[in-house]
């Protein structure tokens, strides 16, 4: 179990919890015969970004070739605000102000943004004010933003919905129902953009979150998997898609982004992802790894094995580190490690929960991710966020 099982907690309590002096979530959605209209798009100045973004051997390269390593942050919200509150899309403000804060950080150049299945398609229910083009221009919106402050965005799918199930919470792997018509329709709308990098899904956990061969075949291919159904209810199995189909999804569109693939026990195990990595005719994979204090592979003993023998061969971002402790005595050797191997990271996340507080792995109170005390201010908030700050601010400009 990781910390995604406590977003729904965070939900509660953002706005009420965060700095007084923060601007609203969003501009209140104004509707035209029932329909939402479109927010217009932001000037992101002049294209000086960081574009062209492809893979060389185990690096990322930017269009001059220079070796860009990612270190930034997860803007949770998007993957969850559009199907709970029913006025927003972002879980705190979207605004100019709020991503300039980010960059407050030295050295931080990324943002991971997660997104919504049925918000995207516009699908099993959700509400037409906050799905389909309303909420593809929201995310539109702020990948202009983060583009003008010259961040890294990471779009990657994080809830999913199967059949005719809304995307409510994390599920063990992407759906053969939407997931790739998803991935086809988001690569097709960030198609002229290279300065984008995509994640296909977060934190995958099948065959009962084993690591074996069973498990890595689903991985790669699909299987049966049984739904997630929260607290309660019956789980139904539903048709799984694997990461190939993801790939094939993107590439079918003509898109050339680089595509991080996490591996499974939520994105934790790289036990064996060289040996089922999928087919990319560009050759433009890494691996996504995701790390907090509670998981499995969690010390320098572990590190050296699966991750090591992969960062070798492809660029490793570990697109979610974090501990639940509100210290930094975890995250601190992790990065370490990272950076002697030349490996990327992005804390979990840039939101204005509140004081930070210590909490489980499965949710049992607690708000212990919280990295700032205001969106517009971007003050590390407690000693999590501050290890963290100062880790990052201490490495050699890029």
């Amino acid at each position: 179990m990781t910390r995604a099982t406590i977003c729904l907690t965070f939900a509660a309590v953002t706005i009420a919890a965060g700095c007084a002096k923060d601007p609203p979530e969003q501009m209140p959605i104004t509707t035209d015969g029932g329909l939402p209209v479109l927010p217009p798009p932001p000037d992101p100045g002049p294209p000086d970004w960081p574009r062209g973004l492809h893979v060389v051997g185990n690096q990322i390269q930017d269009g001059a070739g220079k070796t860009v390593v990612l270190h930034g942050v997860n803007r949770s919200g998007s993957e969850y605000k559009c199907v709970q509150s029913g006025n927003a899309v972002f879980d705190g403000p979207d605004t100019d102000d709020s991503v300039k804060a980010i960059t407050t950080w030295p050295n931080v150049n990324a943002v991971r943004v997660p997104l919504n299945e049925s918000c995207w398609l516009a699908i099993n229910g959700v509400a037409a004010a906050l799905s389909g083009d309303y909420y593809k221009a929201a995310i539109k919106n702020y990948v202009l933003l983060l583009h003008k402050y010259d961040l890294i965005p990471i779009i990657e799918l994080h809830w999913v919905g199967p059949g005719e199930t809304k995307a409510v919470r994390q599920q063990p792997m992407p759906d053969a129902d939407h997931a790739a018509a998803f991935w086809a329709d988001v690569a097709t709308t960030f198609l002229g953009d290279d300065g984008v990098i995509l994640e296909p899904y977060n934190e995958p956990y099948p065959n009962g979150n084993r690591d074996d061969a069973t498990a890595w075949a689903c991985w790669r291919d699909g299987c049966m998997a049984n739904e997630n159904v929260g607290q309660g209810g019956t789980p139904a199995t539903y048709q799984a898609t694997g990461m190939q189909a993801m790939v094939d999804a993107i590439r079918g569109t003509g898109s050339t982004h680089i595509i991080l693939l996490g591996g499974i026990q939520y994105s934790n195990a790289l036990t064996q992802w060289l040996a089922y990595k999928p087919t990319d005719p560009l050759a433009q994979l890494g691996a996504a790894w995701h790390y907090y204090n509670f998981n499995a592979c969690k010390d320098a003993t572990c590190w050296d094995t699966a991750p090591a023998a992969v960062d070798a061969m492809v660029p490793l971002v570990a697109t979610e580190i974090g501990e639940n402790d509100c210290m930094g005595g975890f995250i601190t050797p992790l990065m370490q490690w990272l950076d002697g191997h030349g490996a990327g990271y992005l804390a979990w996340s840039w939101n204005a929960f509140g004081a930070c507080m210590p909490g489980s792995a499965q949710g049992q109170g607690g708000r212990p991710w919280s990295l700032v005390a205001s969106y517009t201010s971007g003050a590390p908030n407690g000693g999590y966020a501050q290890a963290f700050h100062d880790h990052v601010a201490g490495l050699a400009a890029p």
